[in-house]
């Protein structure tokens, strides 16, 4: 087997193998949990991703209307 085969996408028996040992690592009881910190985690990381983009735009929106028409911007170096 190539290396480039070793590093494709798990199917679906790898999906649930890798399930099953994480069910008996941390039991029926604390899977609820992880799930629940684990969709938290993802919350937050989409909100800061969110956050980033407005933020890209709203500066960008800020240097095209400082910039006059037809002119370079500035470099100072």
């Amino acid at each position: 087997m190539s290396p480039i085969l070793a590093l494709s996408t798990p199917g679906w028996p790898e999906i649930l193998v890798i399930l099953l040992i994480i069910l008996v690592l941390f039991g029926a009881k604390r899977l609820p949990e992880l799930a629940r910190g684990l969709g938290q985690s993802l919350n937050e990381f989409k909100k800061a991703r969110e956050e980033l983009d407005r933020e890209v735009k709203k500066t960008t929106e800020i240097v095209k209307t400082t910039e006059a028409p037809g002119k370079e911007p500035h470099n100072p170096a």
